[in-house]
């Protein structure tokens, strides 16, 4: 469960810690005081997006920690992200945002992404948002709800696996479907591109070397000069060379290597000097001579170069690209080619595919249809709690044309009066029905999973009166298994809770701050009297109130 939230600078909470309690915690506060800021705090420590318009107003960062009790070190996620509860089975998730967008977040001390937060997050805590009940009217999303209810993932993931095996295949086969005079213009096109790649007869390297020789054919005068000059001062010419004058060095010293070590090792290093000098000049001879210039030759690689430059405009930037350009279209008019007989092999593929999703979809199907009826009971005993006895709740699986969520089409389906047909949520529910139906469906969801703790902020949206308490006892039930928080504006609610906490807003140092206050016994009493009758309290009111407690504490001691 979740037992203490800590904030910092979110929006006009400068600094609040909540400790909330097992059982039922109500937040209650004027309209604008900041409950909705503590839903925000709670989402943004659970991986949800946050904006930097989250951050009070002169701070640079906002900060969120979440403390959680009890957690199972099997808990979805945890492995993921390398986090493990301490051995009191606790773990702190912390969350902190910067001005410039940036994210800190940690788990039990480790840092991790959003994304596996959110990961965790989502399996230690549930936020029923004011506006979830608007889901309903989106047909989508009943057969989402079936299939979380229904634990259909192996049934679901055999049928996607068979749909996207179909589509791949039809995919293909449309890729090759086409009319003759088409076939004709792209084969006519491609062998044109093949006829005029394989002329040019390419080679891998061409262009780079077919640049180097054009620069030196260009330059023809320049390097042979070049070399003719280094040929004379390393071999010798008018005045001797390189090569002459380390020969006269190793002859003046030879006589007087015998009366020095260090005389001996200046000869050796010389004679080793000669040595490379010799091979360094054998090779600029050996480039001079071998160097031709022609004209022809200079014609030539001008007009390859200019040919593979029209070339590459068309086919690619390089010889290479030009080449793995060559090598596709090759590989496109064989598969035209032979289009007929592939088309023959997938189109047989494709039926026995087509076959596989209609198989997969009608075991899908079978279970969906399976579990309606079990979801149908269990809303059904939900909303007779909620004072909802005479509305009759359906759901219609009807068939589709297979697609990536199945064969089916699933619709919720009611009927809020005796004798009236069931007709589809969006056409006839009323907004404080939509309300009860979700808290319903929230319900029986969560009690087949291992969610720890549920939030439920201002569910009693279009709820008063009898059909207010009925809401209140149902929340008290869940309860007695669950740790329950709820943001309220009915005092039944309020009233149903085990723990009670107030949020106000005030200023202070000519800066608007919310503050979160435990009630004890008497505060409450006031602040559902606020509730019910406005800041100016009767005695009236206040004993209304008080009998109000009473009764919901009574309640609370007989389901415990």
């Amino acid at each position: 469960m979740l037992e203490l939230l800590h904030i910092e600078n979110i929006a006009v909470i400068e600094s609040a810690d909540i400790r909330f309690r097992p059982g039922f915690n109500a937040l209650t506060g004027e309209t604008g005081a900041g409950k909705s800021i503590v839903i925000d705090a709670m989402n943004a420590v659970l991986g949800g997006r946050t904006s930097r318009e989250l951050i009070r107003t002169g701070a640079d960062k906002a900060f969120v920690s979440a403390l959680f009790t009890a957690v199972p070190p099997e808990l979805p996620g945890l492995a993921d992200a390398g986090v493990t509860p301490d051995e009191n089975g606790e773990l702190l998730l912390q969350r902190e945002v910067g001005a410039d967008g940036r994210n800190l977040c940690r788990a039990n001390g480790r840092p991790l992404s959003v994304a596996q937060l959110k990961t965790l997050g989502r399996n230690l805590l549930n936020i029923h948002g004011q506006h979830d009940g608007q889901q309903l009217l989106d047909e989508e999303m009943h057969g989402w709800y079936l299939d979380r209810y229904g634990r259909t993932d192996r049934e679901l993931t055999a049928y996607q696996e068979a749909w996207t095996h179909l589509s791949e295949l039809r995919a293909s086969i449309r890729a090759l479907e086409m009319d003759e005079s088409e076939k004709a213009r792209r084969i006519d096109s491609l062998r044109f591109q093949i006829d005029e790649l394989e002329r040019a007869e390419l080679k891998e390297g061409e262009d780079e070397a077919l640049t180097e020789r054009r620069n030196l054919l260009r330059s023809g005068e320049k390097y042979i000069g070049a070399l003719s000059r280094a040929d004379g001062a390393l071999s010798g010419g008018e005045y001797g060379g390189a090569l002459e004058a380390v020969d006269e060095a190793i002859g003046a010293l030879h006589s007087i290597r015998s009366l020095s070590g260090d005389i001996a090792a200046l000869v050796e290093r010389l004679e080793g000097a000669r040595s490379e000098l010799m091979d360094v000049a054998a090779l600029v001879r050996d480039k001079r001579e071998e160097f031709d210039f022609s004209p022809a030759e200079l014609d030539a690689v001008e007009s390859r170069s200019d040919q593979l430059y029209r070339l590459k405009k068309k086919y690619g930037a390089t010889v290479e690209e030009m080449m793995a350009y060559l090598a596709r279209c090759l590989a496109q008019l064989d598969e035209i080619q032979t289009s007929d007989d592939t088309l023959q092999h997938l189109r047989a593929k494709e039926k026995k595919a087509a076959e596989a999703v209609r198989a997969r979809g009608a075991e899908l199907t079978s279970v969906r249809t399976e579990r309606a009826k079990t979801l149908e009971e269990a809303i059904a005993r939900e909303l007779r709690d909620l004072d909802m006895k005479k509305v009759r709740f359906a759901i219609e699986i009807t068939a589709k044309d297979p697609g990536p969520d199945g064969c089916d089409q699933i619709r919720f389906l009611m009927s809020a009066n005796v004798g009236e047909e069931l007709r589809p949520i969006a056409k006839i529910a009323s907004g404080g029905e939509l309300a009860r139906i979700m808290l319903a469906l929230k319900n029986v969801l969560s009690s087949q999973e291992d969610i720890g703790t549920m939030v439920f902020d201002e569910v009693d949206t279009g709820v008063s009166g009898r059909a207010a308490q009925r809401v209140a006892e149902k929340l008290a039930q869940v309860s007695r298994q669950k740790q329950v928080l709820c943001v309220t504006h009915l005092p039944q609610l309020a009233a149903m809770a085990d723990t009670h906490f107030c949020v106000e807003k005030g200023e202070r140092n000519g800066r608007t701050y919310t503050r979160v206050t435990e009630l004890d016994d008497e505060g409450r009493a006031r602040e559902l009297g606020r509730i019910t009758g406005g800041d100016r309290l009767t005695p009236a009111q206040l004993s209304g109130a008080r009998e109000l407690l009473a009764q919901a504490a009574a309640y609370r001691n007989s389901i415990r």
